[in-house]
């Protein structure tokens, strides 16, 4: 299994799958806003990133705009917020069958790379 999740809306995103070519690495590629996350994939995902913090983007716009800077979320509350609205996720997402990689870091995006190529 090869899944890359994007927002094709976000510059940083493009940039990356520009580098990377997930599709031509066979990866198959979903749009977030259009798609939507499946609740398997995101499950998925937190399994192997250990939380769904880990996929959790605390730069979305609604982060702050929700007042969730001021609360205490658990686990089910990031599961239910990225779930509900795609920009909560961080991007890009590589989802492979034994890792996953969340984030524009560079050393997420290395090991992406790394992973798309075994």
């Amino acid at each position: 299994m090869k899944k890359a999740f994007t927002l094709p809306t976000c510059k940083t995103c493009v940039r990356i799958f520009d580098e990377l070519q997930p599709g031509i690495q066979g990866c198959e590629i979903i749009d977030i806003k259009s798609e939507g996350i499946a609740a398997e994939d995101l499950d998925r995902m937190a399994a192997l990133a250990g939380s769904y913090e880990a996929l959790f983007s605390r730069r979305a716009l609604k982060f702050r705009s929700l007042g969730l800077a001021e609360q205490q979320l658990g686990e089910s509350d990031y599961r239910r917020l990225i779930l509900e609205e795609y920009t909560f996720l961080k991007r890009p997402v590589f989802l492979f069958s034994d890792s996953v990689h969340a984030g524009s870091a560079k050393a997420s995006v290395s090991a992406a790379q790394a992973a798309m190529k075994a």
